[in-house]
């Protein structure tokens, strides 16, 4: 376990600072298009091209990969990503920021295949869970940290596109420098919508819409908080709190359904979190009240997906978790390029408050579907049940890490 820990720390070294570089860049640009009077279904319409770019990503970026292999692939996505993170300092138009956003999007998304698929290769199966976790910590953790770096002094405007490309560029650095072999390059994972539908429509739903939330809120959150009054140092808390709720709750919460009726668990997550997004949207609240509330929100709002997953993979042979993970990894995909332009025109008619009642809306709906889910049909045998685990929304490939899988080692 200690040589495949080591054989991997350096790629997740690499993931570290990618998360530190890419995580913070979204929370800076919806700060700067609120301050400079921007309309909220703009911020919203240039933060979405984020999520197009990687569902195009996922469906095009392995080609370049097994075009020129992976060193070459990361460092040209990496490449590409910070050169693109440096060109917000010197254009400044909306616009051209909607472009940035989708090249940064299917970027972030090819560099994320090709460390999850050198850390399937280079993971027995006796490891596979330890070295999963390790994956999973890290892009929570260091996405949550990412916030605080918005509280750069910066009185020029450039500073903080900077240290950004910079952390994006030395995140290949671990990459293009390690002794670790390359892995062999896997075919490519086919999913069939329809098949995953007629599977688990209850998974793919509530799938698409974490996206949705999740979307509209990674996309808005840094509004809602700019709108609401808070300064910079209170942009980075608030976001960062959520992102953290979601690494310290998702688990504890995703692991009560296991044993259980995984749907009225569902039900239940969704309800909590539609009553979360109320209690905001309604009262009002601030400060240790808004902190403490936005911590459930992540948890429960990160625990969507990999619930999704888990019952999903309920229905599923072990051989099929992987394509099965590739339509559920695109629904949430599509689910989060369409969150934020619609959350954005919740806050146009609420104002900031809108985002929440906009996120509220959406899990009662999910709610609502999951109840006539199981008016309709019988639950699954808890002894068919696979085991819950937190799993990161990043890229198909990430499911090849799964120990719930059937993999050779």
């Amino acid at each position: 376990m200690r040589q495949t820990l080591l054989g991997v720390l350096v790629l997740l070294l690499g993931m570290a600072l990618l998360m530190l570089g890419n995580g913070s860049l979204p929370t800076v640009l919806a700060v700067r298009l609120a301050a400079s009077g921007e309309s909220a279904w703009l911020i919203g319409l240039v933060m979405a091209q984020y999520y197009v770019g990687i569902v195009l990503g996922t469906l095009y970026g392995h080609k370049l990969i097994f075009t020129v292999y992976y060193i070459r692939a990361f460092a040209a996505f990496g490449s590409t990503m910070s050169a693109v993170t440096l060109a917000h300092a010197f254009i400044g138009d909306p616009w051209a920021w909607a472009v940035f956003r989708f090249l940064v999007g299917a970027c972030a998304v090819g560099m994320l295949m090709c460390v999850e698929s050198w850390l399937n290769a280079r993971t027995d199966n006796e490891s596979r869970g330890q070295v999963f976790s390790l994956y999973v910590i890290t892009v929570y953790l260091f996405q949550g940290i990412s916030q605080f770096l918005i509280q750069l002094p910066d009185t020029t405007g450039f500073a903080i596109y900077a240290v950004l490309s910079v952390l994006m560029s030395l995140s290949i650095v671990p990459v293009a420098v390690t002794r670790v072999p390359a892995p062999v390059l896997p075919e490519a994972s086919r999913f069939d919508f329809v098949k995953l539908w007629r599977t688990s429509p209850t998974g793919m739903v509530v799938s698409l819409i974490s996206g949705v939330i999740q979307g509209a809120f990674c996309g808005l959150g840094p509004v809602f908080a700019k709108f609401s009054g808070f300064n910079r140092a209170g942009i980075a808390l608030f976001m960062s709190v959520v992102i953290l709720g979601g690494l310290l709750l998702q688990w504890p919460v995703g692991k009560f359904s296991d044993g259980r009726d995984r749907r009225r668990f569902m039900f239940a997550v969704n309800i909590l979190l539609a009553a979360v997004c109320t209690v905001i949207a309604v009262t009002g609240v601030a400060g240790l009240g808004l902190i403490g509330l936005a911590i459930v929100f992540g948890g429960l709002s990160s625990a969507l997906y990999p619930l999704a997953v888990a019952y999903t993979n309920d229905y599923l042979e072990p051989e099929n978790l992987v394509p099965a993970a590739g339509g559920l990894v695109m629904a949430y995909g599509i689910g989060a390029i369409a969150g934020p332009p619609v959350a954005a025109l919740s806050i146009e008619f609420f104002g900031a408050v809108g985002l929440f009642l906009f996120c509220g809306i959406v899990a009662t709906g999910a709610a609502g579907l999951i109840f006539w889910r199981m008016r309709q049909f019988e639950a699954l045998s808890l002894e068919d049940q696979s085991d819950f685990l937190a799993v990161p929304r990043t890229s198909p490939v990430a499911s090849e890490l799964d120990p719930r899988g059937n993999f050779d080692s």
